[in-house]
């Protein structure tokens, strides 16, 4: 299985002057959210720092829960060119047991780092843990598992399961929990899926 970049956003060709607004819109709403946090970051309030009509932000990201998931979409992109080409072992060019567990610690870390972005991106009419999970993430484990000798496993169905440890809503849900969250719980997390991908994976 080859991989190829999964985006969490159907892509779609843009007019250039719709690119520009774009990557205006979402350089300032990350300007906003580095002096106010997301909390005050709003559609109108985005439109009237940004400079342009209301309806050009409406457009744009429909909710302001749309503002947050294009952020997060944006980011993700970049985190999927580091485990497409980036240095091993999250990158290519390590052993695929490596890769996996190199893989479960940099998502966790980077769930957990958007974590305010990626609370903000759900629409509020889901329970969190809830939501699809990263597409590329199922695709990836897939491929890596592929290329270990798990004789007799059924790597479409562990794929599906491991992917779902790595399910955004429900790391948030940990990073969140009263009985879990502590300062140190993204290395709790990072360590749990190393311990669990060793296992799993033992010949």
């Amino acid at each position: 299985m080859n991989e190829f970049v999964v985006t969490w956003g159907a892509p779609r060709a843009e007019r250039a002057d719709a690119a520009r607004n774009r990557r205006h819109l979402l350089a300032t709403a990350r300007q906003m959210l580095a002096e106010q946090g997301p909390n005050t970051l709003t559609m109108d309030g985005l439109a009237e720092r940004a400079g342009l009509g209301k309806g050009t932000v409406f457009r744009r990201f429909g909710t302001r829960a749309g503002i947050f998931a294009a952020l997060l979409d944006d980011d993700e992109q970049a985190f999927q060119q580091q485990v497409l080409s980036g240095s091993p072992p999250l990158g290519p060019g390590a052993p695929p047991l490596e890769r996996l567990i190199a893989y479960g610690r940099a998502r966790t870390g980077f769930l957990i780092a958007h974590g305010d972005i990626a609370r903000a991106a759900l629409d509020g009419h889901q329970p969190i843990p809830a939501g699809s999970q990263s597409p590329i993430s199922q695709v990836h484990i897939r491929m890596l598992l592929g290329q270990l000798d798990l004789s007799g496993a059924d790597l479409d169905m562990l794929a599906t399961q491991l992917t779902a440890a790595l399910d955004g809503p429900f790391l948030l849900y940990l990073a969140a929990s009263g009985t879990t969250a502590t300062p140190g719980t993204a290395e709790r997390i990072a360590d749990s899926w190393q311990y669990l991908i060793q296992r799993v994976c033992r010949a």
